[in-house]
C-alpha cells in the first residue's frame, strides 16, 4: 500500500486500466435552454439566452403565472442553473412539474433527470412513471433516458441490461439515432456485460446508423470494417464508409484510417500521411498523433521541436490531452519546470481530464508548490475518483486509510474506493483490498476471500502479493484451499457478489479532522 507521488505517477501516466465505458446521464444544469422563434416568451427566452437573466425572469414570471409551458421551463430552467433566481431544486422541481403537465417535452426531461440522481426510491420512481408516459408519445428520447437509467441501475436495484437494451431498442425502433448507437456499443461490449457480447448485433446497428445518414457512424462503421475483429473486416466497404463520413465533414474518418494503416497495415509513413490530413482538417486527435510521431521519429525523421509545437498550438486551444503531455514533458526531465508544468496541469485537469485531475492532487500532496496543499490535493483526488479513474480512487483510498491529508481515518470509505478501483483491474487496488479482509480491518476477516484476492492482485502484476498469497495459504486447510480457489474463479467470472462499494464513486465532502 503506498500513494504514488507526483514523479512516479508521471512515469504511470500511460498505464490502462479495464474500467468499462461509461454511459451518462445529463447532468444537472446542462440542459440547452431553448429558444422561442415566436410567441409571447421570446423576449424572455433571448434576453436568458443573451446572458440577461434578471431581465429574462422578470419578463417570463407574469406569463409562468398565467400557465405560459415555455415560461414555466424558463423558470424551472433559472431555478435549477441559478441564473437569475437562487438556486434551487425545489423549485426547479415545482415549475418543471408545472410545465410537464402542460405538455413540454424538455420539462419532463429535465424533471426526469432531476429525479433520477436523487437518493428517494420514490423520486426515481415518479422519474420513471414520467419518462415512460412519454415514451407512449416520444420514444425516440423517453426511451433512449430509460434505458440509460436501467443501465445505471437507477430504475433496478443492480444494473439491468435486459430493460436497458429493450428501451434503446424502442427508440431506435422510433428512429432514434444516438440509441442505434447505444445498442451497437452495448453488443460491442463496451459497457461491460462481456457474456451478451454480439459483434453481428452491434455491426447491424452501426450499419442502420450509418445509413440514416450519421456521419459519426459512418465513422464508426468504417473503422471496424478496417481494424475490428478479423471475421469482419472488410477493407474495400470500410474505407467506402470512411470516405462518406469525411464527404459529411466528420474527420475522425482520418483518425480511423491512420490507425488502420499504422496497427494494422503496419505502414507508418502511409499512417502520418491520413493523421496529417486530419490535423489540416481541424481533427485533433490526429493533431495529438502527428505530434507524436514528430516526436517519436515514427514514419519521418525525428523532429521534437515541430511535435512538441502542435501541442503548444493545440494546448493553447484548450485541448486537455496536449496540456497533459506538455505538463509530463515538464514535470518529468532532467530538470523539471514546476511553474509550467503546473499551468499544463491545472488547465488539463479543469478540463476534466481525469489523469490531470489525479496527478495534479498528488503534485498539490507533495509539497514541490513551495507548500503541501492537502485541501487542493484531495479535491483534485476526489474529482478524479468520481470521474472513474482507478488511480485517484486508490490514491484517495489510501489517504483515508491511513487518516493522511487533514482526513479523519474512514476504513469504510477507503474499501469502498479500493473496491471501485479493483473491480477495473487495478492491482496495488486488489492488494489492498486483501490486505484489509485478510486482518479483518473494516469487515469480517475471510482469509478464503482474501487468498482469492491476492492471487488475483499478483496475476495483475502486483510483486508484494506473493507474499501474502503464501502467508494466507499456510493457514488454510484443503477445504478452505478449494474453496479459495473457487473464490477467484467466481470472481474472474463475474460471479462472485461485488465487494460493497459507495453510490457515488467517492465521497463528495471529504471529512476533516477536527471538524
Amino acid at each position: 500500500m503506498r500513494l504514488r507521488s507526483i514523479t512516479q505517477m508521471l512515469l504511470f501516466s500511460a498505464f490502462t486500466v479495464s474500467a468499462q465505458a461509461a454511459v451518462s446521464l445529463p447532468a444537472d444544469g446542462t440542459a440547452a435552454l431553448p429558444s422561442a422563434s415566436a410567441g409571447p416568451v421570446k423576449e424572455a427566452m433571448d434576453a436568458f439566452q443573451a446572458g440577461r437573466h434578471a431581465k429574462a425572469v422578470e419578463l417570463a414570471k407574469p406569463l409562468a403565472d398565467q400557465g405560459n409551458a415555455e415560461a414555466l421551463y424558463l423558470m424551472g430552467f433559472a431555478h435549477e442553473s441559478g441564473k437569475g433566481l437562487e438556486a434551487s431544486k425545489d423549485k426547479a422541481l415545482e415549475y418543471y412539474r408545472k410545465a410537464a403537465a402542460a405538455k413540454h417535452k424538455d420539462a419532463v426531461y429535465r424533471l426526469s433527470f432531476i429525479l433520477l440522481a436523487s437518493d428517494k426510491e420514490e423520486e426515481r420512481a415518479q422519474a420513471k412513471e414520467a419518462l415512460e408516459t412519454a415514451a407512449k408519445e416520444d420514444p425516440t428520447v423517453a426511451a433512449r433516458i430509460l434505458g440509460e437509467a436501467y443501465l445505471r441501475g437507477r430504475l433496478s436495484p443492480t444494473a439491468d441490461p435486459d430493460k436497458a437494451i429493450f428501451w434503446w431498442k424502442r427508440a431506435a425502433d422510433a428512429g432514434d439515432v444516438p440509441s442505434l448507437l447505444l445498442v451497437a456499443r452495448f453488443y460491442e461490449g463496451q459497457f461491460g456485460f462481456p457474456e451478451l457480447k454480439d459483434a453481428k448485433e452491434s455491426m447491424a446497428n452501426y450499419s442502420k446508423a450509418a445509413g440514416l445518414g450519421d456521419a459519426g457512424a459512418m465513422a464508426a462503421l468504417g473503422s471496424r470494417l478496417l481494424s475490428g475483429d478479423e471475421k469482419i473486416r472488410d477493407e474495400k466497404k470500410g474505407r467506402e464508409w470512411l470516405k462518406k463520413a469525411i464527404d459529411a465533414k466528420e474527420y475522425a474518418a482520418y483518425l480511423a484510417l491512420g490507425d488502420y494503416e499504422e496497427n494494422v497495415k503496419k505502414d507508418l509513413k502511409a499512417a502520418l500521411t491520413e493523421y496529417e490530413r486530419g490535423k489540416d482538417a481541424g481533427q485533433i486527435d490526429c493533431t495529438l498523433r502527428t505530434a507524436d510521431f514528430y516526436i517519436q521519429g515514427k514514419g519521418v525523421e525525428k523532429d521534437p521541436a515541430r511535435g512538441y509545437a502542435l501541442l503548444e498550438k493545440a494546448a493553447e486551444a484548450g485541448n486537455p490531452a496536449a496540456n497533459f503531455r506538455l505538463a509530463v514533458r515538464s514535470l518529468s526531465g532532467e530538470k523539471p519546470d514546476l511553474l509550467v508544468g503546473y499551468k499544463h496541469l491545472l488547465a488539463a485537469a479543469t478540463g476534466n481530464l481525469v489523469e490531470a485531475q489525479n496527478e495534479l492532487g498528488l503534485l498539490y500532496l507533495s509539497g514541490k508548490l513551495a507548500v503541501a496543499d492537502s485541501a487542493a490535493g484531495v479535491a483534485w483526488l476526489t474529482r478524479a475518483a468520481q470521474g472513474g479513474y482507478a488511480q485517484a480512487q486508490n490514491n484517495l483510498g489510501t489517504l483515508y486509510e491511513r487518516g493522511a491529508a487533514g482526513l479523519t481515518q474512514n476504513i469504510e470509505n477507503a474499501g469502498q474506493l479500493y473496491s471501485l478501483a479493483a473491480n477495473q483491474g487495478h492491482g496495488p487496488a486488489t492488494l489492498a483490498l486483501a490486505r484489509l479482509v485478510n486482518e479483518g480491518v473494516g469487515t469480517k476477516a475471510d482469509p478464503v476471500k482474501a487468498w482469492a484476492l491476492a492471487t488475483l492482485a499478483q496475476e495483475r502484476g502486483e510483486e508484494d502479493a506473493k507474499k501474502l498469497v503464501a502467508a494466507i495459504a499456510e493457514k488454510l486447510d484443503d477445504k478452505q484451499k478449494a474453496a479459495a480457489k473457487q473464490e477467484l474463479a467466481d470472481i474472474k467470472s463475474n460471479k462472485a457478489p461485488a465487494p460493497k462499494a459507495a453510490t457515488d464513486p467517492a465521497p463528495a465532502a471529504p471529512t476533516k479532522k477536527g471538524k
